[in-house]
């Protein structure tokens, strides 16, 4: 009897690991069904695919001046305001000039003292009265005497601001009774002047783009006050120094220094390219914001992917390719032009071909997830 009934037990226990397995086959079956149902994929195509390269910068005249005083003195009068338009030579302020004036009075009263002391010299040397030392002398001190007066006479005619070119008055000019210093590396600006009716755009291209950008390429950007509209322009000149480089003439130390500085940061290269701008309705403004992006290549019937599709490792770039058999391979491909989202493909694709993009979660796969939250409440 108890041998009839170990035999029973068998039977449903090998029965019992029967179903057991093959749940767990239907299982894994049915798991790896819906892994293949939730893969992203994309079809190889062929069309058209234009590289540009993206940039910002700022929208400024093509023609421009800053004005300052070639003379330190408080500003005494502003005969215009922003946005008037303005004529060569016409008087834009006029600085406080006392202080010159007194200054050119002294020169003048010595330049007349000198020019009589000369004249006398001239007359008692004919007469053998002087010699010539004392004539040279005398005809030295008066000559000296000019030149300061000159410079006195020209210090007053500089504290009257004059515009150097036709245009209009960008932004406010600075208030009455501000003091303006005169140098050359930081003068005080006055006002600024420029010809608004030719506009340009200078943007700043990363160094690992501007071997791309050539003179005579066309560019589209946009603005923030018009973001629905699209202006054109075309490249007129590409820089040859960096932005960070303040000039040719620096000195091979503050170069090296200056590279130096660059490499140990990692910063960014960047060079300006300007591009010359279509703006017949003139909507443009100075100083505005410009997303520019300049098309360097284009070309018809290439072979494209989504750029989404695109994979790299330390062995170069590659693609998931899907096969009839549902399995999938990595296949290494040589890539040519990139746009926002697509990437032309050299060599290793054919067209039409299947490829994957993502894999996305099952849904046993989320509720297994959502079910694993740790022990179940005490009972």
């Amino acid at each position: 009897m108890w041998g009839k009934l170990n035999k029973k037990l068998l039977v449903v226990a090998i029965v019992a690991l029967l179903v057991i397995a093959g749940g767990v086959r239907y299982y894994q079956q049915t798991q790896q069904v819906k892994t293949v149902a939730n893969q992203e994929t994309v079809t190889v195509t062929r069309g058209k695919i234009i590289s540009t390269v993206a940039a910002t910068g700022t929208v400024k005249p093509v023609d421009s001046v800053d004005i300052s005083s070639q003379v330190t003195a408080l500003i005494k009068e502003i005969k215009v305001k922003e946005n008037d338009h303005v004529k060569t030579g016409q008087v834009l302020a006029i600085l406080d000039a006392k202080t010159y004036e007194t200054t050119m009075k002294k020169a003048e009263y010595a330049m007349n003292n000198y020019s009589a002391k000369y004249q006398r010299y001239q007359y008692l040397h004919s007469i053998g009265a002087k010699s010539d030392a004392d004539l040279e002398d005398a005809l030295l001190n008066y000559q000296t005497a000019v030149e300061s007066y000159n410079d006195a006479k020209s210090d007053v005619e500089k504290t009257v601001l004059v515009s150097p070119m036709d245009g209009v008055v960008l932004g406010e000019p600075v208030a009455v009774g501000t003091l303006v210093t005169a140098g050359v590396n930081n003068p005080t600006v006055v006002m600024m002047i420029g010809d608004v009716s030719r506009k340009m755009v200078k943007v700043k291209v990363d160094e690992t783009d501007i071997g791309k950008i050539k003179v005579g390429q066309a560019a589209t950007f946009t603005v923030d006050a018009y973001q629905n509209r699209n202006f054109t322009g075309t490249v007129s000149k590409i820089g040859e120094i960096s932005t960070s480089t303040t000039s040719t003439s620096s000195s091979s130390s503050s170069s090296s220094s200056s590279s130096s500085s660059s490499s140990s940061s990692n910063s960014v290269v960047y060079y300006y390219v300007t591009l010359a701008v279509d703006d017949p309705d003139n909507l443009l403004k100075t100083e505005m914001t410009a997303r520019v992006n300049i098309k360097v290549e284009e070309r018809d019937n290439a072979l494209l992917i989504p750029l989404a599709a695109l994979k790299t490792s330390t062995n170069g770039q590659y693609v998931m390719v899907l096969r009839d058999n549902g399995q999938s391979e990595n296949v290494p491909v040589e890539i040519g032009l990139t746009s926002d989202d697509k990437v032309e493909i050299l060599s290793g694709l054919q067209e039409n071909e299947q490829l994957i993009v993502s894999y996305t979660k099952s849904q046993s796969q989320s509720t297994s997830k959502k079910k694993d939250n740790g022990p179940p409440p005490p009972m």
